[in-house]
């Protein structure tokens, strides 16, 4: 597992609380799992029905037929990230329901079995053919199933991979739902695959080439260019001068009676501070309309 795929991945755990919440306070006495069982089940990419038995904010805990797991909200078929405080009353919905799923990951050394409904979908023994095809570099199609604050999931013909949200865009990302829709067709390039956890780490953004690795061959510390707001933040705005190249005009920079007056998308015109390619950062300065500072 390469570093960027392991962090990227334990981001995904951490935001659905499995690993402190995995099992509710109280059920410690009912842990029955049948690890040989779930191995059998995890090689041979099956499809088992687990009832749902309780939940906390990041998913589901569900058991049955000797099996007991947790499913991730991101893995639901019936998600609404922009649900706020309605998620955790959705997933209370969920109790004493029945759902068809597939074991995406099993680490009985880490007491760790993940469902996911999604995965399910596809039918069984799929998730290892598919593996047999796929390679590290190859660009390939897909669907978008499922979009989280961390990232964009995406079906590639019946495993779903991930595009953290730090490899959708060279520029800076507010949140992924800027970039992609739900159930929208997209090219990805595959970074990294981990058949034995069912994870494929994938990108949008190394489609095309990085903006600042020529960065000072367009632009240079001093130079007067249009750019449009892309947010207006506590300490400043930032402002795109192309796609993939944003900036920061800090709050120092910005004179407090133009603060209130200035817009998300507002065409404006800015001066260069300094450029930082390595960090792909740039400082820049409002020019004020009929100043040329």
């Amino acid at each position: 597992m390469t570093k960027n795929e392991e962090g990227w991945w334990a981001s995904v755990l951490a935001d659905e609380s499995y690993l402190e919440e995995k099992i509710p306070k109280g059920d410690e006495k009912n842990l029955s799992h049948d690890w040989e069982k779930a191995k059998k089940l995890y090689e041979e990419d099956g499809i088992v029905s687990l009832e749902v038995i309780s939940h906390n904010h990041g998913g589901l805990l569900v058991e049955g037929e000797g099996l007991r797991g947790f499913v991730p909200h991101s893995h639901l078929l019936k998600t609404n990230e922009n649900a706020g405080s309605k998620k955790e009353e959705n997933l209370a919905q969920y109790h004493g329901t029945t759902l068809k799923l597939k074991l995406i990951e099993c680490t009985p050394e880490e007491d760790r079995a993940v469902f996911s409904e999604r995965a399910a979908q596809a039918g069984a023994g799929e998730r290892r053919e598919l593996f047999d095809t796929l390679k590290e570099g190859e660009i390939i199609s897909g669907e978008v199933t499922n979009i989280t604050d961390f990232g964009v999931f995406v079906d590639i013909g019946g495993v779903e991979g991930l595009i953290h949200i730090s490899e959708l865009s060279w520029g800076r990302v507010g949140h992924p739902t800027q970039i992609v829709d739900v159930k929208e067709k997209i090219q990805v390039q595959i970074l990294s695959l981990s058949p034995e956890r069912c994870r494929v780490a994938l990108s949008l953004k190394r489609l095309s080439d990085n903006p600042w690795e020529k960065i000072h061959e367009k632009y240079h510390q001093g130079k007067i260019v249009p750019a449009k707001i892309t947010a207006l933040v506590s300490f400043g705005v930032f402002a795109r001068l192309e796609e993939g190249i944003e900036g920061l005009i800090h709050s120092s920079e910005i004179p407090p009676a133009e603060r209130n007056l200035l817009q998300q998308e507002e065409e404006i015109d800015v001066r260069i501070l300094e450029i930082d390619a390595r960090k792909q950062r740039m400082g820049l300065s409002l020019i004020l309309e009929g100043k040329n500072g």
